[in-house]
């Protein structure tokens, strides 16, 4: 299912619009550089995400955070729930 979505746009921000599109643009329609904006911006909200994840780890590690995996997801979150409640 598709929504569609009206924007107005001041006049540099239309003309830059009109220069990406068509014979002389990267794209086809404003709608499909639309799309693509958006999917850009998706996909690098998504990698900020990971990202921040990925140095929260190595903080972690840094201070001395860690703990031995037993191999079990659900035994190995439970310890962790029990670590981070008691101050760790």
């Amino acid at each position: 299912m598709s929504e569609r979505i009206n924007a107005r746009l001041s006049r540099p921000l239309a003309e830059f619009v009109s220069r990406m599109v068509g014979d002389t643009g990267l794209y086809e329609t404003p709608s499909e550089y639309v799309r693509d904006l958006i999917r850009r911006d998706m996909e690098r909200r998504e990698g900020q995400f990971v990202q921040d994840a990925i140095l929260a780890g190595y903080r972690d590690l840094a201070a001395g955070r860690v703990f031995e995996s037993s191999g079990d997801f659900k035994t190995d979150m439970a310890l962790l729930d029990q670590k981070e409640a008691s101050g760790w």
